[in-house]
């Protein structure tokens, strides 16, 4: 069979995480978890992931799904291309149109179906690749004013730390800044 795209499970429930690598494992290779959104965007950024399962609550009795919607954020400010789909056991509509909206791929309730989880995933991963593919196609300044622009996510917009992760230095980051209209 097929093994392809790599994953990420993020969940503070670890029997979710143990379902949720059962259900994948047969399709995906690599399956990584994280059970709380602490290191969140370490973690994305240090591995090319295909697709994200995230959970949208991380403290007990919280079923507002913030968490999440905060995780999402980051997640997507590290890399603008991965699918996130988003899962909890509280979902409502409205929530699941706002993670929609903030850029998830697809919603999903738990307890999942076993074959739609597998499907929404294999979806995320054509979609995260579809895109990575597009990306690829990008002239030499999309993909330098893309590379800042993320450089400068994972800095948290510190212009210091965000120089020297592009091998830069502070004015050459600068004139790359004005160049492309990103400064404040």
């Amino acid at each position: 069979m097929d093994m392809s795209g790599a994953l990420l499970v993020v969940d503070d429930d670890v029997d979710v995480v143990r379902a949720a690598r059962l259900a994948l494992s047969l399709r995906h290779e690599k399956i990584d978890a994280l059970n709380d959104i602490g290191t969140i965007e370490l973690q994305v950024a240090a591995t090319n992931y295909d697709a994200i399962l995230l959970d949208m609550n991380f403290a007990a009795q919280r079923r507002d799904g913030s968490q999440g919607m905060d995780a999402l954020s980051r997640i997507l400010a590290t890399d603008p291309d991965v699918s996130v789909i988003l899962m909890t056991a509280f979902g409502s509509v409205n929530v699941a149109v706002e993670a929609l909206k903030r850029g998830a791929v697809d919603f999903i309730l738990k307890p999942w179906a076993n074959d739609k989880l597998e499907a929404s995933v294999a979806a995320a991963v054509d979609s995260t690749r579809r895109r990575r593919a597009a990306a690829g196609n990008l002239d030499i300044e999309t993909l330098e004013k893309k590379a800042i622009e993320a450089a400068l996510a994972r800095a948290k917009g510190n212009l210091s730390v965000a120089a020297t992760s592009l091998g830069l230095s502070r004015p050459a980051l600068y004139r790359r800044l004005s160049k492309y209209g990103l400064l404040p």
